[in-house]
């Protein structure tokens, strides 16, 4: 895959974002420095969220899921949080 030239933020992800504190920004941020090195760093999903890849990490001893979409040099990253209920809010807010 290509070199990363622009990341765009969902709005959802943008909300949620704020709601971080210092650590957990900057935890997330090194997630989304890795994906940009490494745009296939996640899982990808299958179904109706066919396109999204899934990136996990860990904030303390939490997993994290960070869902992200690569189309050309382009970065969309949609939402973050733990599994409960993930997918189903992910689904929801892609076919809104």
């Amino acid at each position: 895959m290509s070199q990363i030239a622009e990341v765009i933020q969902a709005p959802l992800f943008a909300r949620q974002k704020k709601k971080l504190n210092k650590t957990q920004r900057k935890k997330l941020d090194e997630a989304v420095k890795t994906i940009m090195a490494d745009p296939a760093a996640g899982k990808a999903k299958s179904g109706d969220l066919q396109g999204v890849l899934v990136y996990k990490y860990k904030i303390g001893n939490k997993q994290v899921l960070l869902a992200y979409e690569v189309v050309g040099t382009t970065l969309y990253l949609y939402t973050f949080g733990s599994h409960q209920n993930f997918y189903q809010k992910l689904s929801k807010y892609i076919h809104q």
